[in-house]
């Protein structure tokens, strides 16, 4: 049995569901989580879900996340300045979690692409393997085809996912499709980690459209869009605290804040979804069936990719506004890709044990090797940058 230390970007409910994910594979598998650690701006911010859905030890800390500030758009450069302003106050979140893994002495890290794992691998150099889980490591792999545009966006992502990933054994890359691994580049290729509760689903459908906004601003398009068009019914799933759990705008147009069970319920009854472009939201209802329409935030290179991924697999159709009159038409002519996407997912418990498997029986070999040198390399970076 090996202890696990998860490391969790926060920001959103993808990356905290593939740790709920994982969580119940490794203890399933006899093996422990001794704790998991959140980096977000906000400890309120957290789902409820997530703290019932692993019952140990959680902690959260001050991480870098993406700006909107008052449009429907992130913002770049307003993102890279705003957190370079903080960086004393990452520096402590860097140290604490070097604490914590003194503390609780794990036998693998797991970091679901936070940022502040990696800048903790790079300056203190533990000598456990830090195993880095994300689709967006697919983006590094050798053979992955991106958009053919947007090539400073493309860069300032892939930047981040290597800052992320900093020092790392193993990247396990999350993808829609069955792809070869990337020794050069230490990327092996896993299905999606979907929870347990959404392979328990029987999927029906029903007349209305399933909506999940990862920026509330955006709620703006779909109130506009249905002004029109008050004959059709959407349930539309934020994250805007001023408003009561169920607000029913009008006729046949309800917001409800975010929930994963509700959010499932609904999910298995829609006749399709139109959703930011997450990839855990796209995973789930490809797995259900569900057609999708995919929405990417504004300037969210990530968002884009994923949608540009996700059409090509057959996920659905993607989108630069939620074009509801589209994706009415579109319904009818979707190509339901679950049988394909439930034989790749049906892999993954395999091959995430195999890869953890490997990399904790070839720890010895990996790290009695780095210790000298890596240890004179971080004692310098971390003088030098108050560590």
């Amino acid at each position: 049995m090996s202890k696990f230390l998860f490391v969790v970007q926060g920001e959103g409910r993808g990356h905290l569901t593939q740790a709920i994910s994982l969580f119940e594979i490794l203890t399933s598998a006899g093996h422990q989580v001794v704790a998991v650690m959140v980096g977000m701006d906000n400890e309120q911010n957290l789902p409820a879900f997530f703290r019932e859905k692993i019952p140990v030890e959680i902690n959260t800390f001050p991480a870098p996340s993406l700006v909107y500030g008052q449009t429907k758009a992130v913002k770049i450069w307003d993102t890279i300045s705003t957190h370079a302003r903080k960086l004393s106050k990452y520096r402590r979140s860097v140290k604490f979690l070097a604490q914590k893994v003194e503390q609780l002495q794990p036998d693998v890290i797991v970091n679901f692409y936070d940022m502040i794992c990696g800048l903790y691998a790079q300056f203190y150099r533990p000598n456990i393997p830090v195993v880095c889980i994300g689709h967006q490591y697919l983006l590094l792999h050798q053979s992955f085809i991106s958009l053919p545009n947007k090539q400073i966006d493309r860069f300032l992502l892939n930047l981040n996912t290597r800052l992320t990933s900093l020092n790392s054994t193993r990247k396990l890359a999350l993808s829609f499709e069955q792809m070869p691994n990337d020794e050069q580049h230490k990327i092996s290729v896993t299905p999606p980690l979907i929870r347990n509760e959404v392979k328990k689903i029987t999927p029906e459908s029903k007349p209305f459209i399933l909506a999940y906004i990862t920026h509330h601003k955006l709620s703006e398009d779909i109130i506009n869009w249905h002004a029109n068009h008050r004959d059709v019914e959407i349930h539309c799933f934020w994250n805007n605290k001023e408003f009561v759990d169920e607000w029913q705008f009008r006729e046949n147009l309800t917001f409800h804040q975010v929930n994963s069970e509700k959010f499932l319920q609904m999910m298995k009854m829609c006749s399709g979804l139109i959703c930011t472009a997450g990839f855990e939201s796209v995973c789930e209802a490809m797995y259900l069936g569900k057609p999708i329409m995919m929405v990417p935030v504004p300037n969210h290179i990530e968002q884009q990719i994923n949608a540009w991924d996700g059409q090509r697999a057959g996920a659905g159709i993607a989108d630069t506004e939620f074009n509801f009159n589209r994706f009415i038409e579109y319904l009818p002519l979707h190509q339901n890709v679950s049988d394909k996407f439930k034989a790749w997912q049906g892999q993954t418990d395999q091959l995430f044990l195999k890869n953890f498997e490997e990399v904790t029986r070839k720890e010895a070999e990996i790290y009695t090797f780095k210790r000298g040198r890596g240890n004179m390399v971080s004692k310098y970076f971390r003088r030098a940058f108050g560590f």
